[in-house]
Order: C-alpha cells, then structure tokens, then sequence
C-alpha cells in the first residue's frame, strides 16, 4: 500500500495547485478528481486575473493587494494562456465623483507595484472607439489594467507540471472514503484503473463547492466553516464591439458586470451573484439572470442586445466563505483554510472560497499550515517559475508564432497562433515529427485535428470530446454539433494513448 505526503480530492485551480508546489518541495502526492481537471468551479468562471476593483468598496485592501501582485506573477508564469487587458470604465450618472474613482483607480494602480502593466488614464468618450458602443452619451470614463486567463487551460497546466515534478493525478477518480489508523489517513479510490487504498500523512479537500458534502459524507465529519454556495452565470454573444478593451458597467443595483471581448467574434458578458441551494453538479443559467445580464448592457450600450446574439450561456456555482454579508455580491471572495489537527491524528486541511488569481498564493498559505509534518520539505518556488509552455517573454506572442511557422510551413497562420495562446512553448511538443499537413490527422472543423486531439489526450488527460472543445480548448465555439460528436467518435475508436 502506497503511503502518500499528501492525497489531495479535487483537481481544479486551487486541488492542482497545491499539487504543483508540493511536488516541488519534494512531497510525494496523489490527486484525485472524480470527473476532469477543471470540470467545476474553475470552468465557469470570468476568464480574468485581476485585482478586483470593487473589493476596495469593502477596503479588502489585504485580497487586492495580494490579488494584483499575482496579476503579474501569473502574466510572467502563463504569458500565453494571461494576456494583458484594458477596461473601460464611463462614468455615469449616479456613481460617485470622477474624482473619487480616479483616486481609487490611483490605489489600484500601485497598491500591488504594478511593473508590467500600463496606468490608468482618463478618457474623452465623446468621440472614439471606446465611447461609440456607448453612443457617445457619456462624456468621461477611465481605462485600466487587469488580464484575461483560459481558466481551464490554467489548471491543467498546473497539473502538468505538478505530474513532471512526481505527482501522480487521476482523473474520473473517486474518493469513496477515508478513515484514520495508524496515524495515517486511509483513503479508499475508485477509477478506470479500478478500486485502490492508499495512505496519506495528510489530507487536503479541495472539492469546491462539493466540499461541505465531501466532509460531511465521506469523511463524516462536520464542517467547521460556514459555507454559502453563490451561483454566477454568463452569456456569450455575437461580438458587440470591434476594438480590443473590455467594459466594466456598473448595473442600477450597484453591481457590476463585465463586457469582454471573447477570442475574434464574441463577446462574454456576466456575471450574476444568485444564493444557490441545488447539487452545483447541474447548475444552469436562467431566464431572469439571461434577463439581468441583457438588461445591464442595454443600459449602457445603444445598439440593442437580444436573446438572438446570445451563442452561448454557462454558470457555475462559487463556494464562498459565509462571513454574514447581508447580499449575495457582497460575500467575501476571500480564501479560508481550515486545518483539523488533534492528537495522533494525521491533520486535514480544507478549502473554503477563494479565486482563481489567488490560487497560488493559496497553495503557498496551504503548505505553510502544513510545514509542521513535512519538516524537510524545500521552501516556496513557484512565485518564480514559469508554468509549462510560459518560458517566453510577455508579449512575445507573434514571435512565437512566427517561429513555429517556419518550422512548419504547412501550419496555417490562425492555426499556429492558437497553438501558441493554448501551448506556448509545447507547441513544439506538439508538432514534433510532423513534416507535412498528412501528419496532421483527422480534420474536424476549426482547425482542430487528430494529432492535437490525440496530444492531448496523451499528456493532458482528456478522455471525451468535451474535454477537448470546451477544457483544453474553447473549440466548441466554432464546432458544430457534428463535429463534436466526430470528436467524440476519434476518442471511442483510439483510445487514450495512441498517436494521431
């Protein structure tokens, strides 16, 4: 029987980021996920990496700062898959003075010693690109930086690495129970492989919004944080503005909601803060968040938004630390780490909130908590290393891409420059041995191919189409129901480990 450092039971953001940076301090881990790596939470989310602006109304001045230091580390780690982005942000009739939020905004800007990221500067939306969506009915505004992320590709990237540096991650893998004897955790799974026991010297939960039922019904203890489940949902619509900056509206009930522009043809707008009490397994937008959400950006924008440009909804349920806020969107967005020791026991630690810029802050305080029972484990390092496929400068994009053109000519320009949003540097990874467009494999539409399905399935532990088009990728923007289930077909009749 396998005695383990850590098994870790949930492998979004924060389950594989603490995979990551323990297997770098030399501690040997399991992972288990029950379905595929960012299936939950960590899917639906914004698709930022920011400070969060309107935290400083709640003067969480400890989560910005925190939260806008990891901006930049995440940009540096991950610059293909965290691109910079400018908001624009009008300032409109019933905010507060001009004044104020550019002092705000000043706050923002240095709060975290921004390097890498431009200032803040005052607009004249009157004229231009940025004040045409809005009619030019609003004569001031701001512009300021925060980033966009591929959420679902950050997770797998650090489950990746976290592998390369020894840990074992299994996905579709159940955590079906756990005991304590010995001193040590027993924890019984269930996967593909078929049922196994481990032993662990510590147990981390990272179930997400599962997690108040995984210590409840698996470990069969109670839960010693109060947990509020908060559902969050968006749409994507056909793209609704032709420059390359975001918007941040705030709604007449003092809410806020983004505008984003959404890879070349749309525009992903949300999000709704709704109390949740359902299995967050099968959340789902409805009609009075696709109501909310199209009725804020009507308020702003003059070129009106219908059900009819809306191409795709998503939602997702966030566990959030319950602190007693009154509201729904004023719930902290802060992280708590609960740690259960007693006696001969080998601890748990569990994770209530949090958010996807601060995971890895997260997996840093985790370790921390738990450097008592590792005692020889090597010290923090991820603040400094880049994730797989990041080892190029920030900004370095074309670049990039241009070299790997050269190197296969027979790539198309748009293909070789998703490869390089997706892969970054493993684009080489996935191109090697190929010399002609032959090699390539299968073609299912959008420039995905066999070779890039077959890859991933390889070393990114996709096992269904959904996986591919919607985790690994965003594809399934581009594909046809067709296409997806000849996706689906390519897996069932490969198999998870051949080539293209």
């Amino acid at each position: 029987m396998t005695i383990h450092d850590l098994v870790i039971v949930g492998g979004g953001v924060n389950g594989c980021g603490i995979a990551r940076d323990a297997a770098g301090r030399g501690l040997s881990v399991l992972l288990v996920e029950a379905n595929d790596l960012g299936s939950g939470t960590s899917q639906w989310s914004t698709k930022l990496v920011h400070g969060g602006l309107r935290y400083l109304e709640h003067y969480a001045f400890r989560l910005v700062r925190e939260a806008l230091i990891e901006r930049e580390v995440l940009l540096r780690a991950a610059p293909h898959i965290v691109r910079p982005l400018r908001f624009v942000l009008p300032h409109t009739a019933g905010m507060r003075p001009a004044w104020l939020l550019r002092l705000g905004l000043f706050l923002y800007d240095n709060l975290g010693g921004r390097k890498l990221l431009p200032g803040t500067t005052t607009l004249d939306l009157t004229s231009g690109p940025f004040g045409a969506p809005l009619g030019h009915k609003v004569r001031t505004g701001f512009a300021y930086s925060d980033c966009s992320v591929d959420d679902s590709r950050l997770v797998v990237l650090n489950a990746i690495d976290a592998a390369h540096r020894g840990a074992d991650i299994r996905v579709r893998t159940a955590c079906t129970s756990v005991s304590m004897a010995g001193g040590l955790w027993q924890v019984s799974i269930d996967g593909p492989t078929g049922a196994e026991t481990h032993q662990a010297r510590a147990l981390i939960v990272a179930a997400g919004p599962w997690v108040g039922r995984f210590v409840e019904g698996v470990v069969r203890a109670n839960t010693s944080a109060p947990l509020r489940l908060v559902k969050g949902s968006h749409i994507i619509t056909r793209r609704l503005f032709e420059h390359d900056h975001a918007y941040i509206l705030q709604n007449s009930d003092g809410r806020i909601v983004f505008a984003i522009p959404y890879f070349s043809d749309t525009t992903l707008i949300g999000t709704t803060d709704v109390e949740y009490q359902g299995d967050p397994a099968t959340v789902a937008i409805d009609d009075s968040e696709i109501d909310y959400l199209l009725a804020a950006v009507n308020q702003h924008f003059v070129k009106p938004v219908t059900r009819s440009d809306i191409v795709r909804t998503f939602a997702g349920v966030r566990p959030l630390y319950d602190d007693g806020a009154s509201a729904a969107k004023d719930a902290t967005r802060d992280y708590v780490l609960d740690v259960q020791r007693s006696a001969g026991n080998p601890p748990r630690l569990t994770i209530y909130g949090g958010k996807i810029t601060t995971y890895r802050k997260l997996a840093e305080h985790a370790l921390e908590l738990l450097a008592p029972e590792f005692p020889d484990a090597r010290g923090a390092w991820t603040a400094t290393s880049p994730l797989p496929g990041g080892a190029f400068p920030v900004g370095g994009h074309e670049a990039l891409a241009a070299e790997l053109l050269q190197s296969f000519p027979f790539l198309m320009a748009a293909q070789a420059a998703r490869f390089v949003d997706a892969y970054g540097t493993r684009s080489r990874d996935l191109m090697e041995g190929a010399t002609g467009p032959s090699d390539m494999g299968v073609r299912f539409g959008a420039d995905l191919t066999g070779r890039e399905v077959a890859w991933l399935m390889r070393t990114e532990w996709a096992r269904t189409a959904e996986d591919i088009v919607w985790r690994r990728s965003k594809l399934g923007l581009r594909l046809s129901a067709q296409e997806i289930a000849a996706v689906q077909s390519y897996i069932d009749n490969k198999g998870s480990g051949v080539a293209a």
